[in-house]
Formats: structure tokens, C-alpha cells, sequence
């Protein structure tokens, strides 16, 4: 036997590396911090000896610099509901896929093979994060109010046309300007409306 001869167990099982907490930018610049779960194990033993100094430090540092990859290629979040675009909030499924694309590709040369990779943790970093969830919250509003003006628009034209239609009363254009602000004023307030009742004619 060859006394210079070294033999090296290397193990076969599945492992799981859960990344620590990183700080990146996402694709428009903003701070945020994110994590990883991998599993992983040793495909190939000759190249996880040979072709790398350390594979459990080379796991580590690809998936790092994958993670970073990952997150300069799409936002954080869009704000907009008719975006398309995928982002790292709600392509949470097509994010997944391309990540464990790319931890394979580079611990490909360790002879390592990916089983999963997912996104443990996702969150803006401390010093947005307040300046986003109020930005959250304004964006929700203004889509709430949109959709309030919309139906109130809607029923507004529908009450129009149908007391038009059954002739329960003939309003000029003034008159039906008045109506429309009245309704509106009423179905887009925040509070309940007062009614004042009109003792007089339609006139005064």
C-alpha cells in the first residue's frame, strides 16, 4: 500500500443548507433581505474530491451568489395588479424554477446535484420597509376607490336611463347633472350620507 495514500468518505445522503439572511437589491435597486433552502447532495464523489477545494464552502458560496443573481433580475414587488411582469412576491413559482436552475449550473462542476431550491425568507429591508407598507397601503386604496367610482358611475347611468325609460319623471340636463352629482356625492362618500328632504317643487 502506498503510505502517501489518503482514502476520504464522502457521503451520498441528501443535505439541507438553509442560507443565512442576505442583504440584496432587488432588479429597481431596493434594499431587501432574502434566504434560501437548498437540498443537495453528491452526485459525482471524484469531482466533489478533486475539481473543488472544500464542496460544502463551494455550496455555500454559489448559492450566495446565486440568491444575489437571482434577485437583481426581478422586483421585489410591481404594485400593480395589471403588471404582468414576474416578481420575486408573486412569481414566487417561476422564481423557485429559475434559481434551482442556476444553483445547478454552478455546483454542476462539484459534481453536486440540486433537488430543491426555494426561497426561505423574502422581506424588504428594514430601512424601507415602513416606507413600502405605506406605499402598499396607498396603492390598495387608490384601487379600492377605482373600483367604487366605477360601480358608482354604472349605477348611476342605470338609474338614469331606467326612470328615462318609464317615464317616472322628465329631467332636463341640468336637472340630470344635479342627479349625478347628488348620487355620486352619496355612493362615493366615506361616511353615510345626511338626506334633506325638499318640501318645495323639483324647481326650488
Amino acid at each position: 500500500m502506498n503510505p502517501f495514500f489518503v482514502r476520504k468518505a464522502i457521503s451520498l445522503r441528501a443535505r439541507n443548507f438553509d442560507s443565512e439572511l442576505s442583504k440584496v437589491n432587488d432588479k429597481l435597486g431596493n434594499p431587501i433581505n432574502i434566504s434560501v433552502i437548498l437540498v443537495w447532495r453528491v452526485k459525482d464523489t471524484y469531482r466533489a474530491a478533486f475539481e473543488v477545494d472544500i464542496f460544502e464552502n463551494f455550496v455555500r458560496v454559489q448559492t450566495d451568489a446565486a440568491v444575489r443573481k437571482l434577485a437583481n433580475m426581478f422586483a421585489y414587488d410591481n404594485f400593480d395588479d395589471n403588471e404582468s411582469d414576474v416578481t420575486l412576491r408573486s412569481g414566487m413559482e417561476e422564481v423557485n424554477d429559475n434559481l434551482e436552475r442556476e444553483v445547478s449550473e454552478r455546483l454542476h462542476i462539484a459534481g453536486i446535484e440540486v433537488l430543491e431550491a426555494r426561497i426561505g425568507y423574502l422581506a424588504y429591508a428594514q430601512e424601507i420597509a415602513s416606507a413600502m407598507l405605506r406605499r402598499q397601503q396607498a396603492t390598495a386604496i387608490v384601487a379600492a376607490r377605482m373600483k367604487i367610482v366605477e360601480g358608482a358611475v354604472w349605477m348611476v347611468e342605470e338609474a338614469i336611463n331606467q326612470l328615462s325609460k318609464r317615464e317616472i319623471v322628465h329631467l332636463d340636463e341640468d336637472k340630470k347633472a344635479a342627479m349625478v352629482s347628488n348620487l355620486l356625492t352619496v355612493l362615493c362618500a366615506d361616511k353615510d350620507a345626511s338626506p334633506v328632504i325638499n318640501t318645495g317643487t323639483l324647481n326650488h
